[in-house]
């Protein structure tokens, strides 16, 4: 009997590819990029964020997320959006 080899990665990323899905990717080093995945292969993907394709290496990715749906929600993140998150002011 063979054995099948089930790809999660590759059917999550083929999933949002095919619904064009906006996807929230966070890289190792903590950046946040926002955007539609355009391609995918075994060492990479490309992500369309503002209007630029951008090569990113799959090791270079901590988590892939669907974009939150909320209609508030920005297109991208500003620079000032991935620096330290703020604290609440006190009264």
């Amino acid at each position: 009997m063979t054995k099948h080899n089930i790809n999660i990665q590759d059917g999550y990323l083929f999933q949002s590819l095919k619904e064009g899905q906006i996807m929230f990717l966070e890289l190792v080093t903590g950046r946040h990029l926002l955007g539609r995945l355009k391609r995918f292969d075994r060492f990479a993907v490309v992500l369309e964020s503002e209007g630029k394709e951008i090569l990113i290496y799959k090791h270079a990715i901590a988590t892939i997320a669907l974009a939150p749906a909320s209609p508030s929600a920005p297109a991208s993140p500003s620079p000032s959006s991935q620096s330290t998150p703020s604290t609440p002011s006190t009264p």
